[in-house]
């Protein structure tokens, strides 16, 4: 059985990064140039089930209809609030 992609917007928490990675199938965005991320999100659409992001890394509704098994997003932060209408964290 392939391991349930983690797609992590941006360096975080040492620890945290090396939990997902052990657990799952951790995706680094920013192992992708930015001008071929969206090459690099369609080569790993299909695996990402979930988004890990942080206050000012979060996913857009570009990122998320760019993921079709999406199922969920998650914020590693806490105590920063901002307008959930453009982006979710």
């Amino acid at each position: 059985m392939e391991s349930l992609g983690v797609l992590l917007l941006h360096p975080m928490n040492a620890y945290l990064e090396k939990e997902l990675d052990r657990r799952f199938r951790l995706i680094r965005l920013w192992d992708s140039p930015p001008e071929r991320r969206d090459d690099f999100l369609r080569a790993n659409a299909g695996a990402i089930r979930a988004v890990v992001g942080n206050a000012n890394y979060g996913a857009d509704a570009a990122l998320i209809d760019a993921l079709p098994a999406l199922e969920i997003v998650a914020s590693f932060s806490v105590g920063i609030d901002r307008d959930q209408r453009r982006v979710i964290f």
